[in-house]
């Protein structure tokens, strides 16, 4: 399984892009959490640290297709480093005017998430760019998103441990500061980057909607299902009496995950990718379906090692479809719009889980992320790709 890795890995420039990109994802699991601790704690209310930090994920949501855009149009370097600095600035007008006014954080964490860096797409186009064999690109993907997982891991409890135990503002800093030397080391590798267009007034290939539209739309179930996630996990295990096994159920999920994208990173690329997707989010609903009748959390963890089983091959087969569909020339651009497909799914399901337990309890939340599920398998079942050989999409 390792000498996959080794392989791709052992490519130019491998190394480095992909240790700038994962430092530079690191806010996209450290910012939202950050601005609800800063604020929470200044002001003792979670009202207007949710909405702070609702204006941060609308924004980034809104602007990630814009960036990725620009980026296939004008290089990666140009973007990144703007991104970076003006994801920094936002941060900082939040911490300097926290204390002062709500609008004024709400400005700061509007600035932040249009500048919120792109990195992991960026990271997985210059793959796209880099690896001539079509075969160890799923492998590339599968490292991308077993780096998504730790960085969603390691990002919450990183930002945690920063402002209970440092200072309040330390770990919205520290997310600033990462975005600024993971977007700005990742623009100084101009010897990976893809080309691009420099003649922007030249009419743009146009995005196959038909094909990529359904692939942001299972994007936006998946979205549902993360947020909703952290919400009913947390409140469960607090109505069991035991919040601090909230991390470790969580943790548990991850790990599957995590060797599930490992091993499928490993296996040569499915001769068929939509007959993948549809396994894999079918199973995802059959996992995470007896959720809602869990007694016990040990149960509960239980059921979602099983889900993360089914999560990182999902998220790599839509990405390599991604990448199979779309013209080289937009395909950032295309990578960001499943990435806002996602992080809209991601707020909602946040908002909509958090009203499911206040009014009735955590076991009936369970039935958003089922849900949520079940609308990214429908949309696999009723995807019609053209005609799929090894390594090519054809259309």
């Amino acid at each position: 399984m390792l000498s996959a890795y080794r392989s791709i890995l052992a490519t130019p420039g491998a190394p480095a892009f992909t240790a700038a990109g994962a430092l530079g994802r690191l806010p996209l699991s450290m910012t939202g959490l950050g601005i609800v601790m800063l604020i929470s704690s200044r002001t003792g209310e979670y009202g207007p640290a949710g909405l702070v930090m609702a204006v941060y994920v609308i924004t980034s949501a809104v602007f990630a297709p814009v960036q990725g855009r620009w980026a296939d149009r004008l290089g990666q370097s140009p973007v990144l480093f703007a991104a970076g600095a003006i994801f920094a600035t936002g941060v900082t007008v939040v911490l300097l005017t926290v204390d002062q006014t709500l609008w004024g954080a709400s400005a700061g964490a509007m600035i932040a998430g249009i500048g919120a860096p792109q990195t992991g797409n960026l990271v997985r186009a210059r793959w796209s760019h880099v690896l001539n064999d079509r075969r160890r690109l799923q492998t590339a993907f599968a490292l991308e998103a077993v780096l998504d997982e730790a960085v969603f891991v390691v990002g919450p409890v990183l930002v945690t441990v920063l402002t209970l135990s440092a200072l309040d503002w330390s770990g919205l800093a520290v997310a600033g500061a990462a975005a600024i030397v993971g977007a700005w080391g990742l623009a100084l590798q101009r010897g990976t980057q893809p080309s691009h267009r420099s003649d922007t007034s030249l009419p743009r290939e146009p995005l196959p909607w038909g094909l990529l539209g359904p692939l942001v739309v299972a994007a936006f179930g998946l979205g549902v299902l993360f947020g909703a996630t952290e919400v009913l996990v947390v409140a469960f295990t607090e109505e069991q009496g035991q919040p601090g096994a909230a991390g470790v159920v969580l943790a548990i999920w991850s790990a599957g995950s995590l060797a599930a994208g490992l091993a499928i990173g490993a296996l040569a690329p499915p001769a068929d990718p939509v007959r993948r997707l549809r396994l894999t989010t079918v199973a995802l609903v059959v996992f995470l379906a007896p959720l809602p009748f869990a007694p016990t959390i040990a149960l509960l963890a239980i059921g979602f090692l099983l889900a993360g089983f089914a999560l990182s091959p999902t998220l790599i087969t839509a990405v390599h479809l991604v990448e199979l569909t779309v013209p080289n020339s937009r395909l950032t651009e295309a990578l960001t719009w499943t990435t806002t497909g996602m992080s809209t799914g991601t707020a909602l399901g946040a908002a909509v889980a958090g009203l499911m337990v206040d009014r009735w309890s955590a076991s009936v939340g369970f039935t958003l992320p089922v849900a949520a599920a079940l609308l990214t398998a429908t949309v696999a079942l009723l995807y019609r790709a053209p005609a799929v050989t090894p390594g090519t999409l054809t259309h």
